[in-house]
């Protein structure tokens, strides 16, 4: 496993440090998006200057990317392999639980296409659904 985590870090041009190999893998083992504070929670001790660089390299190069939820904590999730950091290439609607506060990504529900009028250019886009997810929603049979 920590082989593959290196090589992932390999591909995206990044120095595979210690901390930045913890990271990934953490990363790889979350369900939803996690803020910079969980991330601490999550690999405590750790230095949380050390931390919010490592996410913003990643997210640099194409590891991460960054989702305004709306709950005023910047949230973190993997980005499909093609992203790199120029071009995130992974467009894809948000969904909120209103009950358990997670960010889940939806990667294969694309934003749609959104014409602005002429000499607007856009430089972020960002959908977020707020509901309540399969794990949260009583009238859903849990497996």
């Amino acid at each position: 496993m920590i082989i593959d985590i290196e090589n992932k870090l390999k591909v995206k041009d990044v120095n595979p440090t210690a901390m930045r190999l913890l990271v990934l893998d953490f990363l790889t083992k979350q369900n939803a998006a996690i803020s910079l504070n969980d991330l601490e929670r999550g690999m405590a001790p750790s230095d949380r200057i050390t931390l919010y660089r490592t996410l913003k390299t990643f997210e640099e190069k194409g590891l991460v990317h960054s989702i305004e939820d709306g709950t005023g904590a910047t949230k973190y999730a993997l980005c499909e392999e093609d992203c790199d950091g120029k071009n995130h290439h992974d467009l894809h609607v948000h969904f909120y639980c209103n009950t358990c506060k997670e960010t889940f990504c939806l990667p294969n529900t694309q934003i749609p296409d959104i014409s602005l009028p002429i000499n607007f250019f856009r430089q972020e886009m960002n959908l977020i659904i707020k509901g309540i997810c399969d794990q949260c929603n009583p009238s859903i049979p849990l497996q």
